[in-house]
């Protein structure tokens, strides 16, 4: 698979990169790849229940996780085993790269949740983010990052949030 194919089906391996190091990598179904988008399905990766406070993360639960190539976040839809949707968690991210069987992805500490009604939206990880040194050591990526989050901000408030994954 190249890195603009438009296909479909299939395995992949997420990789999330953070600070130089992979962060988490779990297998993931390609349900589409149209070139730009890349869209996979895969259950809760991480270890036991992950509990935010506004949202918990747990064993049982699928993300369908929309990767883009030409943006700077990813978009994953949370539903519980049973199918009811928890929310969007966007992460803040460099453009995913597709090379092989590898979906890589660099997580820029900026994130987003969406509650499925849309009623909580909230910034996470600024912080971090902050932290994090990019402003000074990459100011282009730094800049880019926050843009990204106040685009999805504005679209989760008050756009076509869904539209995105449409």
């Amino acid at each position: 698979m190249s890195a603009n194919s438009a296909e479909t089906a299939g395995q992949v391996e997420v990789v999330l990169v953070k600070s130089g190091r992979t962060k988490i990598r779990y297998p993931a179904e390609l349900l589409h790849d149209d070139g730009t988008r890349v869209t996979v399905r895969a259950p809760w990766a991480g270890d036991g229940v992950r509990d935010f406070g506004f949202v918990r993360f747990e064993p049982g639960d699928v993300f369908t996780e929309y990767y883009w190539r030409d943006r700077w976040y990813a978009v994953k839809e949370v539903r519980d085993g049973r199918g009811a949707l928890k929310g969007w968690y966007c992460d803040i991210t460099r453009p995913a790269t597709l090379v092989g069987a590898e979906l890589v992805v660099e997580d820029l500490d900026l994130d987003l949740w969406r509650s499925a009604d849309g009623t909580a939206v909230l910034r996470l990880d600024e912080d971090e983010f902050a932290a994090s040194g990019l402003a000074a050591s990459d100011p282009r990526a730094a800049a880019a990052a926050e843009n990204a989050l106040d685009t999805l901000e504005l679209l989760a408030r008050e756009g076509d949030f869904e539209a995105l994954l449409a």
